[in-house]
């Protein structure tokens, strides 16, 4: 396929300074997309960026938040400034606020000299508090202040400074579920929300698969140092089906892969095996652990089904034999539905003969049915009480015991 130029390069920052930021356009690029959606986005971004206030990011992982948020950046009055990331599920609690508000000497255990944090930093910019759902909720107090009165003070010190700065905020959590399970603060949420974006994963945008596909394959050959090669149609057909739960992040992962591996079979294994059914929806796969444990019963009960044919349905040695108790195997048989009535031929007549000995061979009796097998151990048991019970009945009686 031909490299198409306009597509936008997810990992490169657009420019930061312009000579006049009020009067030049958006560059076109920026724009370039098939999607309804994303082109309702892209015209939402236009008008968002020239406003200042807080701005929150919803979407899944690698749909592009932080492209929207830089993309935010360049076409405000702020583009002259300082844009910043920072990752507020990477650090703790005590780093993540002195990596914020940064901290004064001797603040704490190692701090020999003072600090500025990232607010500073971006003092006339932009800051974009990238996993903001994951951020503790003491911190999340502080933050609320910052957008507030946009002061605040570095940690051990008593001086308050007073920023001018941007707040982005993004997140891929369910932000109504986290207000309800009170993990992010109402608060905050009202004051971050008051423009709201939300980032359609790729699977509601397929028709930009083919454009990111062009874009990668034109960017990512002289990258890696690996020679281009063809995109064959089957396998932009399975891209197009596959529902890509890493989105944009995923799809470059897959081309890199793709292009390094040079096999079309290996490098597609994991996405031709997720084509859609009759509705041109993604058939729902089952995950891993399912698969485990479906073949693991299976196995468990193939073993437990030799063990007893060898041990001739003797309970005891084949639980014995699989380093379990007899309680457990018992139960195991339950679960998988293993009677004695489900072994037959030679095994179930060996049984048959071995749990009733003095059945003539061939009956109804014989083969098990309707009779629940006894052990060889309690046999021998009841035996040797009913000899006791004959002995005692003959010395009784004078006669000898028939033997």
């Amino acid at each position: 396929m031909n490299a198409l130029p306009n597509v936008i390069p997810f990992n490169e920052t657009p420019p930061a300074e312009h000579d006049r930021p009020q009067s030049i356009a958006p560059p076109a690029e920026l724009r370039f997309t098939l999607s309804p959606t994303m082109d309702e986005l892209h015209k939402q971004v236009e008008r968002v960026a020239q406003v200042d206030v807080p701005v929150l990011l919803l979407g899944e992982s690698g749909v592009g938040k932080e492209f929207i948020a830089r993309s935010l950046h360049t076409r405000s009055l702020r583009c002259r400034g300082t844009f910043l990331k920072v990752n507020c599920a990477a650090l703790p609690s005590a780093l993540l606020e002195s990596e914020l508000f940064g901290y004064e000497a001797g603040a704490f255990t190692g701090a020999v000299k003072s600090k500025p944090g990232q607010f500073e930093l971006c003092d006339h910019g932009t800051i974009l508090l990238d996993e903001i759902g994951e951020m503790p909720s003491a911190l999340q107090a502080k933050l609320l202040h910052v957008i507030e009165d946009q002061q605040f003070s570095r940690l051990g010190g008593r001086r308050v400074i007073t920023v001018d700065v941007r707040i982005l905020a993004a997140t891929n959590i369910d932000i109504e579920k986290a207000l309800q399970n009170k993990t992010f603060r109402p608060d905050l949420y009202y004051r971050l929300n008051a423009i709201t974006l939300r980032i359609p994963p790729l699977r509601e945008r397929r028709e930009d698969i083919p454009l990111f596909v062009n874009h990668f394959m034109s960017q990512l050959p002289e990258k890696l140092g690996c020679p281009a090669k063809p995109f064959p149609k089957r396998i932009m057909n399975a891209c197009l089906r596959y529902s890509w739960p890493g989105n944009v992040r995923e799809l470059k992962n897959f081309m890199c892969r793709y292009l390094i591996l040079q096999d079309d079979e290996t490098a597609i294994a994991s996405i031709l095996n997720h084509d859609s059914g009759a509705d041109g929806q993604p058939d729902v796969q089952p995950g891993l652990r399912p698969l485990v444990q479906s073949v693991r019963a299976e196995a468990e009960k193939r073993l437990i089904q030799e063990c007893l044919t060898k041990a001739r349905w003797n309970r005891t040695e084949t639980a014995r034999a699989l380093h379990i108790s007899t309680k457990t195997l018992w139960n195991k048989m339950r679960q998988y539905g293993i009677r004695y009535s489900s072994f037959q031929g030679e095994a179930a007549n060996d049984e048959a003969t071995r749990c009733f000995p003095n059945v003539a061979a061939g009956t109804r009796r014989a083969a098990g049915q309707g009779r629940r097998p006894v052990e060889g151990r309690v046999l021998d048991r009841v035996g040797t009480i009913s000899r006791l019970g004959m002995a005692n009945r003959a010395a009784c009686s004078g006669r000898p015991i028939a033997q």
